[in-house]
């Protein structure tokens, strides 16, 4: 268990459909298909059908910026992934952040 799981935290690493230069990333729906190339990445025991995404890598407007957000805990289950996402901002130019949001406490 990480430390952020201990702490009751998620950590997410956000790509923003915004180039560095502040121009709109094209195509539109691009924060959907990266999220669908990354739908296979689950974690262990969970459920999903052929047409949803991974819990781990989730499209989302966030102030009015067509954004994915990748929670930090891919890097554990698939590097590989990981590492795939972190070089797609980079190879686009894409404005990133971090943010660290409370863990959803499930009822048991």
């Amino acid at each position: 268990m990480s430390e952020d799981q201990q702490q009751g935290t998620i950590r997410q690493f956000i790509i923003h459909g915004v180039t560095q230069s502040g121009q709109r990333f094209r195509p539109s729906d691009w924060a959907e298909r990266l999220s669908g190339v990354m739908a296979r990445f689950r974690p262990g025991g969970s459920r999903g059908g052929p047409l949803t995404y991974s819990p781990y890598v989730v499209p989302m407007v966030i102030e009015g910026v067509r954004c994915v957000v990748v929670d930090h805990r891919l890097r554990q289950l698939e590097p590989l992934a990981w590492n795939f996402v972190e070089e797609f901002a980079k190879d686009n130019n894409l404005r990133t952040s971090e943010r660290e949001i409370p863990e959803r406490i499930r009822p048991a």
